[in-house]
């Protein structure tokens, strides 16, 4: 790459980056672009490698105005320098939106790439090293992994190793691939295919509260999409590179029950005061069966049915769900070991978080004021992530329970035996497109020079907001992962397995040349 990030500060940077125009390449295929990258990237290795290191030293929470500036006009930046058009678009109290765009002569397709430069907050404290001081890594740290310095040029790079930083895999890892994948090209004398828009959110972690905004505000500029690339989340439990064409929905609630005012001393009003843990766990389990389905009342009546499309494609795929049984010391998983690729096709009840008193050297002999559960809520295709609450609230009241919205007062604690506080959490709904959508056939043939087996995975079972881009456009919407699925995401010690980020420039490489 031509530029040292750490050299790279806000002040030298404008609002507006005017790309370039190009030199017009030579068109070649997918084949041809995926051994480009992959000659660039094995003789360009540590280059690659130390600059998206540089990348992720720079904090990223959205919360953190000043760094998640310096990361957008890095990022930006550096597309500037390959001929994009970048720009920051702003609004008042979010993050800037950055958008670039590049036009290819004689293209008569648009696709939109989407990524996100926010990540998680992070707790020092859990991390082994500090989280913006990326670290290099033999192997997995759970596999027996060792420190190693960082490759010199000339160093031959095992795709085993890791770097662990927060952000290496949740969502940085596909600009250091999508960078790379533009140089091999451009190095190569290789024409781009279609013309490119660039979307990268700096508040995804945070909700993308700001993002329907952006696409409303700046309606004009995605209007010519013909397919939208998400960049985001993990390979497939397998271990064999995916493309996804849905991802679920999410929404959650809060809930609290009581027992006295105050806490009670357990000796003497122990089987009295009703336990509000005790009413909590009653409460709790009376909504999930022990196999894991869900117990609530038409809780699954608007989900869209699993097509034989679907199946056939969840067939077809390796089936990872023993491995993962073993990985995550599970003897059995719910629905008696019903396929993963099946369960996440369906809404799930989620149970997030319990607290009532203390436990183990804090435990005291005292019955708690209140119990609290967080609810977490997964939703596919068909569901209303509002209605899906209402489902909730409905089953609550069933079982008995008022249901509050502030803590009660002497009044309502008066009236009403059984009391549950429901906090509404804010969702959104999940989206699918169409896995035959003749848009994404010559991606799928494209990436299957870069990947070989390539798995077509229905559904993601995480969640991304996707439905924005639904309600902006109607063109079909995909998702590219490329990190591996034991990468740590959200969590402390996150990281990319090098052979993930040299796969993600060979697919990058080939979806720019697709036919």
């Amino acid at each position: 790459m031509r530029m040292k990030l750490k050299l790279f500060t806000a002040a030298a940077t404008a609002i507006f980056f005017t790309g370039g125009a190009m030199a017009q390449p030579s068109p070649q295929g997918p084949a041809a672009a995926v051994s480009a990258a992959r000659d660039y990237h094995y003789q360009n290795g540590a280059q690659i490698v130390k600059n998206f290191s540089d990348l992720l030293a720079i904090p990223n929470d959205a919360l953190d105005a000043e760094n998640i500036r310096l990361n957008a006009e890095t990022i930006a930046h550096l597309f500037s320098e390959r001929g994009f058009a970048m720009q920051l678009l702003e609004q008042d109290g979010a993050p800037p939106l950055i958008y670039g765009s590049l036009e290819t002569l004689g293209a008569t397709r648009t696709i939109a790439i989407y990524v996100h430069y926010d990540g998680q907050p992070t707790e020092d404290a859990d991390w082994t090293f500090p989280p913006f001081e990326p670290v290099l890594y033999s192997k997995a740290m759970s596999d027996g992994g060792e420190i190693i310095p960082f490759p010199v040029p000339g160093d031959v790079i095992d795709p085993d190793w890791r770097i662990y930083a927060r952000s290496a895999s949740d969502d940085k890892a596909p600009f250091a691939a999508l960078l790379a994948a533009i140089d091999a090209l451009q190095e190569s004398n290789i024409a781009f295919t279609s013309n490119i828009k660039l979307i990268f959110d700096g508040e995804e972690e945070r909700g993308s509260d700001h993002l329907d905004d952006y696409l409303a505000a700046h309606a004009d500029k995605f209007s010519d999409i013909d397919l939208w690339l998400f960049c985001d989340g993990p390979g497939h439990q397998s271990g064999n590179p995916q493309l996804v064409f849905g991802v679920r929905g999410v929404t959650g609630l809060g809930v609290t029950v009581y027992g006295p005012n105050r806490g009670l001393h357990s000796g003497h009003y122990g089987n009295w005061a009703p336990g509000p843990g005790w009413r909590l766990s009653r409460l709790l389990g009376s909504m999930k069966a022990a196999d894991g389905n869900v117990l609530i009342k038409d809780f699954y009546k608007s989900a869209e049915p699993i097509s034989a499309l679907d199946r056939a494609a969840i067939a077809a795929a390796p089936a990872p769900d023993d491995r993962l049984r073993k990985l995550f010391g599970m003897a059995e998983t719910e629905a008696s070991n019903a396929p993963l690729g099946e369960r996440i096709m369906i809404p799930a009840l989620n149970l997030r978080g319990l607290k009532s008193a203390e436990v183990g050297s804090k435990a005291r002999n005292v019955i708690p004021p209140s119990a609290s559960a967080s609810i977490g809520i997964r939703l596919v295709k068909g569901n209303d992530p509002s209605a899906m609450i209402d489902l909730v609230e409905d089953h609550i009241r069933r079982q008995g329970y008022h249901i509050v919205r502030e803590d009660p007062d002497v009044k309502t604690r008066a009236k009403y035996p059984l009391i549950a506080k429901v906090e509404r959490e804010s969702g959104y709904p999940a989206m699918k497109s169409r896995m035959d959508d003749p848009m994404v056939a010559p991606l799928i043939d494209a990436l299957r020079a870069a990947a070989g087996d390539l798995i077509l995975a229905p559904m993601l079972g995480g969640s991304l907001p996707l439905y924005m881009f639904e309600e902006a456009s109607d063109a079909p919407i995909v998702i590219l992962p490329i990190a591996n699925f034991d990468n740590n995401q959200h969590s402390a010690d996150e990281n990319i397995r090098l052979g993930n980020l040299f796969y993600g420039i060979e697919a990058y490489a080939a979806m720019l040349v697709m036919e």
